[in-house]
């Protein structure tokens, strides 16, 4: 009993312990701030994502696009 409250106590500090560290540093933005690191880094990816989009939303459209949710525009 003894053992399973001092195993709990210590994996409470363990798991306390390790969200200290959380952010971005001030040196490390630059790391971030690389183009390769956009979420939408890649234009083909990018353009593919869109058509998507405008292709399912049949009730406005999608970005513009007059068409319907078929994908058929």
């Amino acid at each position: 009993m003894k053992t399973g409250l001092c195993s709990l106590i210590l994996c409470a500090l363990i798991g306390a312990g390790g969200c200290s560290s959380l952010g971005v540093k001030p040196w490390e933005r630059n790391l971030l701030a690389r183009d390769d690191m956009l979420i939408d880094a890649d234009a083909l990816e990018l353009a593919f994502d869109e058509h998507i989009y405008f292709s399912k939303e049949a009730s406005s459209g999608g970005q513009g696009f007059a068409g319907g949710g078929c994908g058929c525009n």
